[in-house]
């Protein structure tokens, strides 16, 4: 399931690249760029509530995409083992897509509220989902290494997901970049609380884990 998402999401974010020579050109579909991203007018005033999802499908550029779905390769398989542990035995795949789906209109909630009324804004990118899903893995094992491209060591997750929470509030107070910060911050506590909620047990193994 976790590689059906990221073979999903690559094949519409190629097609819908602006600039781009990596499909034939019989394949490409730049227009899709507009029809498929998050613009909250659209959304509060058009009722194109789609756009809470498909926002997810499509990236800037290839790095913007390498990275969302490298890091999803790495989490997300672990993940749909834990959801098939704390459930019912081999429907993680399942949760797992419809915990992945949520989360791209759930990390889009925030920005929902504050721009319903710009036109102007928009956002693109799996990032709020792909949050969601490191941070049920840190909760299934909050002493996982985490390792990412600014961090030279792997570090435990539980510190990894605070100082993320912590960068993710202050980079969106300062509001002086266009990444969508909010989106992953929202994304991220969807993913501590999901588990959770599918089984209170979860919370129990996530604090016995700081006493071994």
């Amino acid at each position: 399931m976790n590689l059906l998402l990221i073979i999903t999401t690559c094949f519409y974010s190629l097609m819908a690249f602006q600039d781009s020579n990596l499909l034939p050109d019989n394949m490409r579909r730049p227009e899709y760029f507009n029809k498929l991203k998050f613009n909250a007018y659209l959304v509060t005033h058009k009722k194109q509530y789609y756009r809470l999802f498909t926002h997810g499908l499509i990236h800037a550029d290839v790095m913007h995409l390498a990275f969302n779905m490298l890091t999803l390769y790495c989490f997300g398989d672990f993940v749909i083992d834990c959801f098939s542990k704390i459930t019912v035995p081999n429907a993680g795949a399942f949760i797992y897509l419809g915990f992945y789906i949520s989360a791209l209109a759930v990390s889009s909630t925030l920005d929902l509220a504050r721009h319903k009324d710009n036109m102007y804004y928009n956002a693109i990118g799996a990032s709020g989902a792909v949050s969601a899903v490191i941070f049920a893995a840190i909760i299934f094992n909050p002493m996982m290494k985490i390792n990412f491209f600014f961090i030279p060591i792997g570090i435990p997750g539980w510190l990894f997901g605070i100082l993320y929470l912590t960068y993710c509030i202050y980079m969106d107070k300062r509001n002086n970049d266009n990444i969508g910060h909010s989106a992953h911050f929202m994304g991220a506590v969807y993913g501590l609380l999901f588990p959770i909620l599918l089984n209170h047990d979860v919370i129990f193994h996530f604090i016995k884990q700081f006493t071994y």
